[in-house]
């Protein structure tokens, strides 16, 4: 209820304020410095919803209070109130477009995609300390550009009136698209795709809105769906899918794939260690054959996609006896020496064993950590290894 909202100068901040009654000079203008109040980091501004149009009477309240009554009031709330709406949106997307550039002047020429694929992910493509070590880069990459975009999308239909010339409104529109573009790769490449929507909320309606005249379309079969998925789905026809400044590379496409899988291996080790170590070494001699050009393109994708499937499904990858049913007794097994009996002994002793949130209960692991050992005839080592590897699988 408005009346509740405009009570006291010390109400909580507002990003929203939906004006259905009538207000005038006071009351109008402590509205206006409810939701002036930048509170957070990601507040920009704040929104207005003027029902009443009372906003033609806005001018004559400022003047009023700019006239000596300000005097009671914050000078957070009142801060900014009489800047000018088009120089504050230009000065921010300037910002937002020298951050961006800054963030992209030491990609190496000739700044393509495979140039930017290189220092955001990694100049040896599948190598899991380059990834991780970029990983706060490309973080910072998604989060700026998605505040370039939005900057834009803020003033895009008001370019001219900005100061922008008709030359300037297109290179600036280029650029974002350029960057937008990037990011796409990126993330694609890094396998960080699916995870990052934090950053780019609502950026496909922007990007569609601003920048492309046609009507809205799906420019990407990854929008909702990641690469190592796409693959294990269709094979080596997703690579047609990829966006055309990888596309058109034959290494890059390698490379975008490699660094998917290798994240693959990376966030699955944990779960089955013997497993997916071996995965590991299949795609490090999978990459040196691509790089000694041992193996035609087709060859390799072949390949790749059959690894990346083994790597996303073990279950279908025909390594396992039939008992090996869930994730938990493949674990055991490939971490038992491949001892069936063994691990069908370890998994029946631990399911024996749990209780309602185990881990979080000293207690309770211990009886879990005792079945185990029980199960394999007091190994105090093995039964160790086997604890933490039944902790980290989700199967239990």
């Amino acid at each position: 209820m408005v009346d509740k909202l405009l009570t006291g100068f010390d109400a909580p901040s507002a990003t929203y304020l939906y004006i259905d009654k009538q207000m005038r000079d006071h009351g109008l203008f402590q509205a206006i410095c409810r939701v002036n109040r930048l509170d957070g980091e990601d507040k920009e501004y704040g929104y207005i919803v003027d029902y009443k149009d009372l906003f033609k009477n806005l001018e004559q309240s400022v003047d009023d209070y700019t006239s000596g009554a300000l005097d009671g009031y914050d000078k957070a709330d009142v801060a900014g109130l009489l800047e000018n709406r088009l120089e504050k949106a230009r000065e921010r997307l300037e910002e937002t477009r020298e951050q961006v550039k800054a963030l992209c002047e030491h990609v190496e020429p000739p700044r393509d995609s495979q140039a930017y694929v290189a220092y955001f992910c990694a100049k040896e493509s599948g190598n899991a300390v380059q990834l991780k070590a970029n990983e706060p880069l490309r973080l910072m990459l998604y989060k700026q550009v998605a505040a370039f975009v939005r900057a834009y999308a803020n003033l895009a239909n008001e370019l001219a009136d900005a100061g922008y010339s008709k030359d300037e409104a297109a290179k600036l529109a280029e650029e974002v698209e350029h960057y937008e573009k990037v990011r796409k790769e990126v993330k694609l490449s890094s396998g960080d795709y699916i995870d990052l929507k934090l950053y780019e909320p609502a950026m496909r309606h922007l990007i569609d809105t601003y920048l492309r005249a046609e009507e809205s379309r799906t420019v990407s079969a990854f929008e909702d769906t990641s690469l190592v998925e796409l693959i294990v789905e269709r094979g080596a026809e997703a690579v047609k899918d990829l966006p055309e400044g990888l596309r058109k590379s034959e290494q890059a496409v390698a490379e975008t794939i490699e660094n998917n899988v290798r994240k693959l291996i990376v966030d699955e080790q944990p779960i089955n260690p013997k497993y997916y170590e071996q995965m590991s070494q299949l795609l490090d001699a999978l990459m040196q054959q691509r790089r000694e050009h041992a193996l035609e393109y087709q060859e390799y994708l072949r390949q790749i996609v059959e690894l990346t499937r083994k790597a996303k499904n073990p279950a279908a990858s025909g390594a396992y006896p039939k008992s090996m049913d869930t994730s938990g007794r493949r674990a055991l097994f490939d971490n038992l020496d491949r001892k069936e009996a063994v691990a069908l002994a370890v998994d029946a002793a631990v399911r024996g064993s749990l209780q309602d949130d185990w881990r979080n209960n000293p207690f309770k692991v211990k009886r879990v950590r005792n079945a185990i050992k029980g199960a394999l005839d007091g190994d105090e080592v093995a039964t160790e290894r086997i604890l933490e590897l039944v902790k980290k699988n989700n199967g239990y």
